[in-house]
């Protein structure tokens, strides 16, 4: 019965450190800088880079205004079932860009489930 304890002891850690290890790396891949299109705004086709930092396992981050050429931070970012959301305000507009991993350096998506968006990596 001893033995039995401590190898089920042993499983559950393993689970434990496992999920934990999971958790940590879904938002890593997101973190560096990307450059997304967003098509057929009202503006046109409008390419932003982000730049997103990763610190203890939550992200953050910023774009550049296409506009003023400054930096503005995101209002939010959520990460889940692999996909990344991202809450801004540009021209006055709070809206959210939902991606999904395509490869290691494509990203694809929409602009508030209208404007289709396409995101690459930006090369150190």
């Amino acid at each position: 019965m001893r033995k039995f304890n401590l190898v089920l002891a042993g499983l559950l850690a393993f689970m434990f450190m496992a999920t934990k290890v999971q958790a940590q790396t879904a938002p890593s891949f997101y973190a560096g800088k990307w450059d997304v299109l967003i098509k057929g705004t009202p503006n046109g086709d409008v390419t932003l880079r982000f730049t997103l930092t990763e610190k203890d396992g939550k992200l953050d981050g910023s774009f550049v205004d296409p506009e003023s050429k400054k930096d503005v931070p995101v209002s939010k970012i959520e990460v889940a079932d692999g996909k990344i959301t991202i809450f801004f305000t540009i021209s006055t507009y709070d809206v959210n860009l939902a991606m999904d991993k395509v490869d290691d350096t494509h990203i694809k998506g929409s602009l508030m489930g209208m404007f289709d968006s396409t995101g690459e990596r930006v090369k150190p």
